[in-house]
């Protein structure tokens, strides 16, 4: 399985809980997206699953040597206490569909309906929850409120605010933070070892902590991207002649990744701004933040149309370089 770098304080707290029985059912890994929370879910579930075999594991931190017959099970699909719920690809086999459907978690009842056969408990990995409909969240809390015996749920969320309280209160929560640059850089070089030294410096300042990202903004000219962004943001766009440009370009099929990205890293971008800012213009800023985290969130629950959420989103850029004149004046 992928080397797992950095979270060092959150793989602590799992181990301590698991090498004292005192194992929670169902934890909620927080954080933001591309920090490695799936990546930390799996490894979680393995060594638990491990750890109750008659094969000894004795791997540090999360660690199942890839040998391990448990390890060889989740690799091949076939492990059975183990069910791992995601987004499913639609028919025409290129997208995946919006969210995880409450066909998918009633489909877990094939889990809970025998016992643990391989290791004393079983599994349930869930990237991401945030992606459930509100029928299949209703569903997962009726088993989060009477948890199945023996059964651990590892719950990933980009959003943990957005999700029911219901959901929250029944989860241990375990924050994953953006890695530091020396994990950033090995976890880069691992899943990279063609990248040159150059290209992973590049990565490592876009990926702002979060390899995931970084991986998957590859190739996509994110240094042009934020340029484009500090335009707007520095110097506003009277004529709406920049964001329309930036709209037009983005919203194409063939930049579906550099939209994905913009929809990341525009929030990202007021958030430094309110950060930097004091008085009214740092209140506008933080407005204009919650306003774009908001819309870039809807965009992609909702399938919203590309280039009228790139205009929307230019415009709060645009609208940072009219409150810090005012905050000058």
């Amino acid at each position: 399985m992928t080397p797992l770098y950095g979270h060092e304080a959150a793989i602590a707290a799992f181990r301590a809980a698991l090498d004292t029985d005192r194992l929670h059912h169902a934890w909620l890994l927080a954080g933001p997206e591309g920090v490695g929370k799936a990546l930390f879910a799996d490894k979680a579930a393995l060594r638990m699953l491990a750890g109750g075999t008659v094969t000894p594991v004795k791997a540090p931190a999360l660690d199942v040597p890839d040998d391990h017959p448990t390890a060889r099970l989740v690799a091949a699909g076939s492990h059975p206490d183990l069910m791992r719920l995601e987004r499913l690809t639609r028919d025409n086999g290129t997208e995946l569909a919006r969210s995880i459907s409450v066909d998918q978690v009633r489909g877990l009842q094939r889990l809970f309906a025998t016992t643990a056969s391989m290791s004393p408990r079983r599994a349930v990995v869930i990237d991401a929850i945030d992606d459930l409909e509100r029928n299949a969240a209703n569903a997962l809390l009726k088993n989060l409120e009477e948890p199945p015996p023996d059964t651990l749920f590892l719950l990933v969320s980009h959003s943990p605010e957005r999700l029911l309280p219901t959901i929250r209160s029944r989860c241990r929560l375990l924050r994953l933070s953006p890695l530091a640059p020396d994990a950033m850089t090995s976890a880069l070089r691992s899943a990279l070892p063609g990248a040159n030294a150059e290209e992973i410096e590049a990565l490592v300042a876009v990926g702002e902590g979060a390899p995931g990202r970084a991986i998957a903004w590859r190739g996509l000219d994110i240094v042009a991207l934020d340029r484009e962004m500090d335009l707007l943001a520095r110097h506003g766009d009277r004529t709406n002649a920049r964001r329309s440009a930036l709209a037009a370009s983005l919203a194409l099929k063939a930049a579906q990744g550099r939209y994905e990205a913009f929809l990341a890293r525009a929030p990202s971008r007021l958030a430094a701004a309110a950060k930097a800012r004091t008085g009214q213009a740092r209140a506008e800023a933080i407005r204009l933040w919650e306003r774009a985290t908001s819309l870039a969130g809807s965009a992609r629950r909702h399938s919203l149309d590309p280039a009228s959420v790139v205009f929307e989103l230019a415009g709060m850029l645009a609208a940072l370089a009219e409150g810090q004149d005012r905050d000058a004046a």
